[in-house]
């Protein structure tokens, strides 16, 4: 039982770390044309989809509302780019460091199993 909990916390995490590389790549584009006359910034309705937890998909890229928009069209704010860049490698290593103790718990469980 306590292996298919750990289990499922596992997928959820990597599910959760994929989305956040796919975020990661969102945002690097948005800096790659921050420039471009009439680029759109673009985003992963973050909660929307951890908590719909697609599974084999990608996640559903949309336009960022609300953003101002330029003469040229282009809607990038650099100041939010870099602030996303920053919270989404803190959700990583975040992530990262829970699945590395999920892990340490089951390879401590096999490991006592061994031993008794």
């Amino acid at each position: 039982m306590v292996g298919i909990v750990v289990e499922g916390i596992r997928d959820q995490l990597e599910h959760y770390m994929d989305l956040l590389s796919a975020r990661q790549k969102l945002v690097a584009s948005n800096i790659a044309n921050a420039d471009t006359p009439g680029y759109k910034s673009k985003d992963i309705d973050f909660q929307f989809e951890f908590m719909s937890q697609i599974k084999n998909g990608s996640p559903n890229v949309v336009e960022t509302p609300g953003l101002v928009v330029k003469n040229d069209g282009n809607n990038v704010s650099m100041d939010r780019e870099a602030r996303l860049l920053a919270e989404n490698s803190l959700r990583f290593n975040m992530a990262s460091a829970l699945i590395k103790t999920q892990l340490k718990i089951m390879t401590d469980a096999i490991q006592e199993g061994k031993s008794g």
